[in-house]
């Protein structure tokens, strides 16, 4: 199994690039899937995805040995087990604040003795036939992302950045951006202090970092301040830009 988290912690210098899944569109994710992003991350926080659809999306890129990531919409045991349990890779959490809500992410994405996930004959496992192989490899190949985004988030860096079990330290730029109070300002000095104490946390305790660009210029701020696992952009803003483009012309 391909993962491109992993491979961006364990020595790589060079980012890892995917992008956002914000249409519930299996056709937008089939023309992007190779176009030579790492991995995609499948949007059921904000993003109208359905269970039937995010199952079929999850299937499609590990199909093509393109990792599938999904984005649920909280801290909640249900959600993570159903992205999972729908043959997502890993999973990323908004609006985690605390280093018990970072251990409560791990302990729903992880299945006895590290955690409380329930086993289930699903996709993951091929509906039960890989069930003995998915239930050992699991634990280890799951990866646990957390997302820091808030004033709270950033007092407690540190500690989230230390449990055990969380691989990633994802910053949401723009909830980030209006937490401290600057609307939409992405690019304001302080926005960039936070990321770096970000950036710094997960370096210390061997986590990766990663954040969401919307430009190039972001990108490159991105690469500099130390984030390694960077999403470009969204399949809505390659449309959006795409058609723009071609009306301009």
């Amino acid at each position: 199994m391909k993962n491109a988290l992993r491979e961006a912690r364990t020595g790589s210098t060079s980012p890892s690039y995917g992008t956002w899944i914000s249409a519930s569109s299996i056709v937008n994710l089939d023309a992007l899937r190779t176009a030579g992003f790492d991995w995609f991350m499948i949007d059921t926080e904000h993003a109208q995805v359905n269970p039937e659809t995010l199952a079929a999306m999850t299937a499609l890129l590990g199909a093509s040995g393109v990792a599938p990531y999904v984005r649920v919409g909280d801290v909640d045991q249900y959600l993570i087990k159903q992205a999972l349990d729908a043959g997502a890779w890993g999973i990323l959490v908004p609006l985690v604040g605390t280093a018990e809500q970072a251990r409560r992410v791990v302990s729903y994405a992880k299945y006895p003795p590290q955690g409380v996930r329930g086993a289930a004959a699903a996709a993951a496992s091929r509906y039960g036939k890989e069930l003995a192989q998915y239930l050992r490899s699991a634990n280890e190949t799951t990866v646990v992302g957390v997302q820091i985004e808030t004033e709270e988030g950033l007092r407690n860096v540190e500690e989230i950045a230390a449990v055990d079990g969380v691989d990633l330290l994802f910053v949401g730029p723009q909830d980030l951006t209006l937490n401290l109070g600057l609307l939409d300002a992405r690019t304001h000095p302080k926005v960039r202090e936070a990321m770096r104490r970000v950036v710094e946390a997960a370096e210390k305790h061997g986590k990766t970092a990663g954040t969401l660009v919307v430009t190039p210029e972001e990108k490159h701020a991105a690469v500099e301040i130390g984030f390694r696992f960077i999403s470009l952009a969204s399949d809505v803003r390659f449309l959006l830009q795409g058609a723009s483009y071609y009306l301009s012309a």
